[in-house]
């Protein structure tokens, strides 16, 4: 692809992912790792929040979340998922779409103890995408998990990380008067080679 120089050179997606990160943690004034995921539930209706990447693997997206709140659920079941990583001040965005896997034993643990304590012990006291009767009894809860975990608590069995493997990326940079640079790398399964192809704007 004798046009895909610059911003999109390279033969690695995953690299490029990590240097437009990286970038983006110089000029975005919060969370650069955010990304907007999107899952179905079991009605074929889709569902968006955002979430925050925590790592770019050699083949893979991780982040991190409560196994019983909805978007878990919803990738349990689906098996797939997407998300879009978007830097308002580099006006870059990256688009992914792949398989779930989870993501349990040490290395959730080394994630889960390289949180802030009051993070972790927030990760036991809230039953994420449940309703809440009210903010004093979810602080009553934190308080009792405190007392009862102390300043070590061990990663919750219902909490850990998910692994996005891409079967599309797409990296797309903002071009004058709307004409916009689209790269899409496409792999028909893991383990596939990728399919480069430049996309209309």
């Amino acid at each position: 692809m004798t046009d895909r120089t610059g911003l999109f050179a390279g033969d690695d997606p995953f690299a490029i992912a990590q240097t437009w990160l990286s970038e983006a943690e110089t000029t975005e004034v919060n969370d650069p790792n955010a990304i907007a995921l999107s899952t179905v539930d079991p009605d074929g209706l889709p569902n968006a929040r955002m979430v925050l990447l925590k790592e770019i693997e050699a083949d893979a997206f991780v982040f991190y979340t409560n196994y019983g709140s909805a978007k878990a659920q919803e990738l349990d079941a689906a098996g797939k998922g997407a998300f879009v990583m978007h830097w308002k001040s580099l006006r870059r965005q990256v688009r992914v779409r792949g398989l779930i896997s989870k993501v349990e034993g040490p290395q959730a643990d080394a994630y889960y103890k390289s949180r802030s304590l009051k993070s972790r012990l927030g990760a036991w006291a809230s039953d994420q995408s449940q309703p809440l009767s009210s903010r004093t009894s979810l602080m009553a809860k934190v308080a009792k998990i405190t007392a009862e975990k102390g300043t070590n608590p061990e990663r919750p069995p219902f909490w850990g990380g998910y692994r996005i493997a891409p079967l599309e990326i797409e990296f797309w940079a903002d071009g004058a008067f709307r004409l916009h640079d689209r790269f899409r790398w496409r792999r028909a399964d893991i383990g596939s080679a990728w399919e480069i192809l430049r996309l209309n704007p």
